[in-house]
Parts: C-alpha cells; structure tokens; sequence
C-alpha cells in the first residue's frame, strides 16, 4: 500500500491551473509541474494519472470559476451596458494581467490535436454566449440596448471579441488598441 498524499488535490489543481496559464501546456513539464505544487512526481502521476489529465482538470476548473464570475457580473438590477463591459475586459484580463484567457490559450495551442480542450472551450463558450443573449435580450426589452442584431448575433460578436481580445492582451496588445476593441463592441448593442 503507498504511502497517502500529503496535498490537496484540489489545491494542487488550482496551482496547477496557474502554472499552465503562465507558462502553456507544451513548456510545462510534469518535473515543473511537481517543483510548482511542492510534491514528487510519483504523487503528481499517482493522484492525477498524467500531466493531460491535471491540464483538463485544470482547465475544467478555470471554466468553472469562469462562468461563475460570468453570472455573478451579469446578475443584479444594474444597467446592462456597463455590466457587459466589465464583463468582457474581465475575461479578457485587460487591466489585471497579460495572460489573456487560459482556455482561449489552450485551444490556441492545442485544440487541433486534443478534443478534450476543444470540449472544454466549446462548453465555455456556449455558456458565455448564451448568458451574453440572455442580457442582451433583457437590454432590448428595456430599451437600455437599441442595436439591431439579433442577440444571438450580438452575443456572437461579444464572443468573438473576448477571443480575439484575449489574444491581443497576452501578446501584449496595447491599453489603447485594446480599450477601442472594446468599446466598439459595446456601442454596438
């Protein structure tokens, strides 16, 4: 019988979550991995099978913690225009880091060769999607949102520009470039 982990591995998913949000997939190595949570890499691959399963595990999370924000911004009698806007520069990390979004990152480098983070991605997205046409519908019925698109199509485009945002902010995209992205997309609702 093997000795019993001296971890959490809950906590070390969240780590771990950090780690490959740093660093990507590809440049982390299950000896890092195992450096960066402060155990051994026999525990790593005892407790989480392989260094795919903690990524998925990890992505899993991050799109948990995700989609909780999500409706936690969007909830509440607020007008709908600045909540949109918070929402979008928060996942996209404008202002707080230059990460981007660490599943946008995954599917970036990986979503050709790995279904499983194409899953993840795709179940994130429809979600952020979906709560995007449920507000952009309320906005409309309000009268607070006069734009024309359908919200579906709204909420597409808001997609689009998390994505592409997302990306323009890990590789450094100016406050500027990134602020007029934004607000483009807001002014059309």
């Amino acid at each position: 019988m093997g000795r019993p982990a001296k971890f959490e591995p809950a906590a070390a998913v969240g780590v771990a979550m950090d780690v490959f949000w740093r660093q990507g997939y590809g440049a982390t190595s299950p000896q890092g991995l195992a450096d960066e949570l402060g155990i051994g890499k026999g525990s790593l691959y005892n407790t989480f099978d392989s260094k795919h399963n903690l990524f998925t595990q990890a992505l899993l999370a991050y799109s948990a913690l995700r989609a909780t924000a999500l409706v936690e911004m969007l909830d509440g009698p607020d007008p709908v225009r600045p909540k949109l806007r918070a929402v979008v520069e928060e996942m996209t990390g404008f202002g707080d880091h230059r990460r981007g979004c660490l599943v946008v990152n995954a599917i970036a480098e990986l979503a050709e060769t790995d279904e499983a983070v194409t899953e993840i991605g795709n179940a994130l997205f429809d979600r952020i999607e979906e709560a995007f046409r449920e507000t952009i519908a309320h906005g409309r019925s309000t009268g607070e949102l006069t734009g024309h698109q359908p919200p579906a199509d709204a909420a597409s485009g808001l997609l689009a520009t998390i994505i592409g945002t997302s990306v323009l902010v890990r590789a450094g995209g100016t406050s500027q470039r990134v602020q007029r992205i934004v607000d483009a997309a807001i002014e059309v609702l």
